[in-house]
């Protein structure tokens, strides 16, 4: 199950009455719930096999920034120390993920190319929980742009972003 919760900046590119701020303030929406065009994509970036997942997005008065809380049900539930060595050990060397030891807070990462992640098993639940928070209009567009032709242009990964 995804859970995510995106400003008005993350809704699409047409204006609405849906996505004009005075219509969002003081409200929580959820939409594509059960259909959202992003789910296909988010299946194949896991796994090949294509896992079935529930994504279901909130509209969230906020300009900028998403933040998703990801609960996932494995046949062995990991320690909370094994799994934030996981993470930490994928993710070394990036320079723009940064594994928190707290779930991370959108006004954290304002403004920058950096995708926050909080790995923690419940194991009451008996499930591992991710929180995750972005930019979305540095991560997950201009700067996640810029970070790619970099990349491609055999530049360092974090010119002109940093």
């Amino acid at each position: 199950v995804i859970d995510a919760k995106s400003g008005v900046s993350g809704a699409g590119k047409a204006a609405t009455a849906r996505t004009h701020f005075c219509s969002v303030d003081s409200d929580l929406v959820p939409y594509g719930v059960g259909s959202h065009r992003h789910t296909p994509e988010i299946e194949l970036g896991l796994s090949p096999r294509r896992p079935s997942l529930t994504f279901v997005p909130h509209l969230a008065p906020l300009q900028r920034g998403i933040s998703e809380t990801i609960y996932v049900r494995l046949e062995v539930l990991p320690t909370a120390g094994d799994l934030r060595a996981l993470y930490r050990d994928f993710y070394a060397g990036e320079p723009f993920i940064e594994v928190c030891e707290a779930p991370p807070e959108l006004k954290d990462v304002a403004g920058t190319n950096v995708c926050r992640i909080f790995p923690h098993v419940d194991e009451r639940a008996g499930r591992v929980v991710l929180v995750s928070a972005i930019d979305n209009l540095m991560k997950g567009a201009s700067g996640q742009a810029l970070q790619n032709a970099n990349v491609m242009l055999g530049l360092p990964e974090t010119e002109g972003l940093v």
